[in-house]
């Protein structure tokens, strides 16, 4: 059995966001699947006109899922079904949230449905990496602490284990409506925090 100390230690750093993700869909219901479908792919080719009108580009707007399923109906009514395709993109403007909304309100008016907003950070390997430092930082003032209380000193690191965690700003809706959405709805970018967990075992010296 290894003799020494194991200790658990964390560090978070928070940068402002520089990208924004959002994810639309668009549904329809048909009496059967080809309408669907086809319905589904028509609406969904006037939205992605739409948006790259608005400047995002084909690299920034892609399909995240589609599905097509039966939806349940009371017994003795006729059968039903819905197909949706989501799409999301990403901009550097984080600011003409409203301004993409609008024109997706625009082109497809009810069938749109907003299901995600995300404001993130592009490139986290800075923050992992302060993040990490204060993690170890804590994870060796507490080994010292616990070794100085058991009548010990501190040795080498035998061993560490990292986990991490991002944790973004995020709002989530569903639904659409015909009108336009109020360009002027309040999102605020806020910070992406970036949580480093250590566990790093100390041999006694």
């Amino acid at each position: 059995m290894d003799t020494g100390v194991s200790v658990v230690g964390s560090g978070q750093v928070s940068a402002a966001a520089d990208v924004l993700r959002v994810s639309f869909s668009v549904e329809h219901v048909a009496p059967d699947v080809a309408a669907a479908v086809s319905q589904v792919a028509q609406r969904t080719d006037a939205v992605t006109t739409a948006l790259r009108d608005q400047g995002v580009g084909a690299d920034d707007l892609f399909t995240s899922t589609v599905n097509v399923y039966r939806e349940y109906r009371e017994p003795g009514t006729s059968p039903a079904y819905r197909g949706s395709h989501t799409l999301t993109l990403r901009t550097k403007d984080l600011t003409g949230f409203g301004r993409l909304l609008n024109a997706a309100v625009d082109a497809v008016g009810n069938s749109l449905g907003l299901q995600s907003l995300e404001f993130d950070v592009e490139d986290k390997t800075d923050l992992l990496t302060r993040a990490r430092e204060l993690a170890f930082r804590q994870v060796r003032d507490k080994a010292r602490e616990l070794a100085a209380l058991a009548g010990y000193s501190l040795g080498s690191v035998t061993s560490i284990s990292e986990t991490h965690a991002e944790i973004p700003i995020r709002e989530m809706t569903r639904g659409g409506e015909a009108a336009k959405y109020d360009t002027a709805i309040g999102i605020s970018p806020g910070d992406q925090t970036v949580e480093v967990s250590l566990e790093v075992h100390f041999s006694w010296a």
